[in-house]
């Protein structure tokens, strides 16, 4: 790639690039499809080891043990970006989440249970939405930043209606911690894990790749 090039696709990825729409391919594709199941089963697997993570770590912190699943609430929306980011379609990333979700309960038996998709679907709105709202047409720290701390907020109220923390005294802190967690974990860290996705060449034939060859030319 020139150095205009590179230029140009660095600025669209910071979304400081005019938006142009991709020419061709506006439908969902097999290969989108095949991609978006691939992202959900891998993201099952990691989402579950969070999980095993998270209950050493409660351990670890003694009394404000109950906490860390806050700390650490980030980490279960990492997919949803990254499957919005990498094809572009609408409820790329609410499909991505569910299907972590079905592979932690189904096959690895998560005792949350079938609320869990119930949560997935919650958080998958709240991480697309950033994106959906300009079209699925930028990509910059802005919308990274704000998918994870939509994805993060949303569940959080339907957590505490699970929960029972409406009314706490650690109500707020709850919120706030997982809001900064959603954004840092959930929504930043996505950011430069799309982007050495894409620089490795494996998904040019998806539209993060089509939209980067389009800004090139």
């Amino acid at each position: 790639m020139s150095a205009p090039e590179s230029a140009t696709a660095s600025a669209f990825e910071n979304g400081t690039a005019r938006p142009r729409p991709t020419r061709s391919h506006r439908g969902w594709s097999l290969r989108d499809i095949m991609l978006i199941v691939v992202l959900g089963v891998v993201a099952g697997f990691l989402y579950w080891a969070l999980v095993q993570a998270w209950a050493w770590l409660s351990v670890l912190a003694g009394p404000l043990g109950d906490l860390t699943q806050h700390v650490l609430l980030g980490g279960w929306l990492l997919v949803s970006p990254i499957a919005v980011a990498i094809v572009r379609r609408p409820f790329a990333g609410v499909a991505a989440e569910i299907l972590a979700s079905v592979i932690e309960v189904v096959f690895l038996g998560s005792a949350v249970g079938p609320l869990l998709f119930v949560a997935a679907g919650i958080q998958g709105i709240g991480s697309e939405l950033p994106f959906a709202l300009t079209r699925y047409r930028r990509y910059g720290w802005l919308q990274y930043a704000l998918s994870g701390a939509l994805g993060a907020g949303f569940v959080f109220f339907f957590s505490a209606f699970r929960s029972g923390w409406y009314g706490t005294d650690l109500f707020w802190i709850r919120l706030v911690v997982q809001v900064l967690s959603g954004i840092v974990l959930g929504g930043l860290l996505a950011k430069p894990i799309v982007s050495a996705v894409a620089r490795t060449g494996v998904v040019d034939n998806f539209a993060i790749g089509r939209d980067r060859a389009a800004r090139a030319e």
